[in-house]
């Protein structure tokens, strides 16, 4: 079976265990830096400079969102939280996209404060923007194209999602917000998450290209940008390719070339928010086997739980695993790899060919870099775990401690 490889080695592990226990979730500075780099320069022929607004949900760590500054990505946000640890983490004005839905008066109020890009989920947001924060002069709307556009197994179609604009009320929203003061206008769409298909990408950018010259037919608003979204998703399987962004960039530039230049459009600027495809596969969650329970089958119990990772008991969804020091010994063992809350499907993995453990080895669980820690959550009374950075010098720094008892009970009035 194909293998994953790690930026660490047992005896790596063993040091950091020294000073840090298990579990917790680790991230590859220099996988990071190097992936965001090869995805900008992927798009580096677009008009007026790409960029990508990372989504902050993925990793909610001001730490990580730095660094990518640092590399040149904004930061897409979707909460109020989420806009302080862009602001937190230096990025300033339309570096920040703010795309929300049921977005409280007090949201809007600060994304306008921070100069951020807001985004508008629903035609009656524009008189609840107004008359809460007042129009600003740049603003984007979201676009649900409905029929036009098949979502994937993770978002569902458009017609069942609850977000954006359908086609007639997003025409009639640029006319309305233009009333309002608005000068200068952004497209958006998210239609897909985690998908792995790189035609998708291209066919969702000439469906905003499309409906960006239709909007300047009718109302003669000339789109500053079109926001592609996210939705670039990563090989959680061994067996999986990841997806080509040259092969999606020269997809993208081919259909910009052919419908948007010599255009009244000419020159407006491409943009995305991708999350998962930056930081993902540079997460890992490392643990440790404390059990080994032989029933009906074999349970493989770690001292992590979906509190720490809950995608494989929320989705089903596959993540890979690696025993440090036992990458070369026959997988023989075939498992459930298990947490300890009172849920019968806190399982990392159902069934899983391992080699044989013991109690005390670690066990790496993948691609833990987006949706990881961020999903955490506190059931049982359960910890939330410490989040480490594993410098491009080798060295190991604490970017988020491990919740303690005083924590969790910091909020209870006893």
């Amino acid at each position: 079976m194909t293998q994953k490889s790690l930026p660490f080695t047992k005896a790596d592990l063993e040091r950091i265990t020294d000073e840090y226990e298990t579990p917790f979730h680790i991230y590859d500075e220099q996988g990071i830096r190097e992936n965001a780099r090869r995805f900008l320069k992927a798009f580096d022929w677009v008009p007026g400079g790409f960029k990508n607004f990372f989504a902050v949900k993925a990793l909610p760590n001001p730490n990580i969102v730095k660094l990518l500054m640092e590399e040149g990505m904004g930061a897409d946000c979707s909460s109020l939280p989420e806009l302080e640890i862009a602001h937190m983490a230096g990025i300033k004005g339309e570096g920040i996209m703010f795309t929300s839905n049921d977005t409280p008066a007090r949201e809007f109020q600060r994304a306008k404060e921070l100069g951020a890009v807001i985004n508008l989920d629903d035609e009656s947001h524009i008189d609840y923007l107004e008359a809460h924060a007042g129009m600003p002069e740049l603003i984007c709307f979201r676009y649900n194209p409905g029929s036009r556009k098949e979502g994937n197994s993770i978002i569902g179609n458009p017609t069942d999602a609850k977000y954006g604009f359908t086609h007639e009320q997003i025409i009639e929203g640029y006319v309305k917000a233009r009333a309002l003061g608005a000068r200068r206008f952004g497209l958006h769409t998210m239609v897909a998450s985690n998908e792995l298909n790189p035609d998708y990408f291209v066919e969702t950018a000439d469906l905003l290209f499309d409906l960006a010259l239709e909007i300047n037919e009718k109302t003669g608003i000339v789109m500053e940008f079109v926001n592609l979204g996210g939705g670039i998703g990563i090989p959680y399987k061994p067996e999986q390719t990841a997806v080509d962004l040259e092969y999606v960039s020269g997809g993208i530039k081919a259909r910009y070339d052919q419908k948007i230049r010599g255009t009244a459009l000419e020159g407006m600027r491409i943009v995305m928010e991708c999350g998962r495809m930056v930081t993902g596969p540079y997460g890992y969650l490392v643990s440790k086997v404390i059990h080994r329970k032989d029933t009906y089958k074999t349970f493989i119990g770690l001292d992590s739980c979906m509190a720490n990772l809950m995608r494989p008991a929320l989705y089903g969804a596959y993540h890979h695993i690696t025993v440090p020091g036992k990458e070369d010994a026959p997988l023989n063992l075939k498992a459930d790899v298990t947490g300890s809350l009172c849920e019968n499907n806190d399982k990392f993995a159902i069934d899983r060919m391992i080699p044989d453990v013991e109690t005390g080895d670690f066990l790496v669980i993948h691609d833990t870099g987006a949706h990881g820690h961020a999903m955490g959550f506190n059931y049982n009374a359960k910890l939330r775990s410490a989040e480490l950075l594993l410098k491009s010098d080798g060295s190991v720094a604490l970017i988020r401690r491990a919740e303690t008892m005083d924590d969790y009970m910091a909020t209870v009035i006893f």
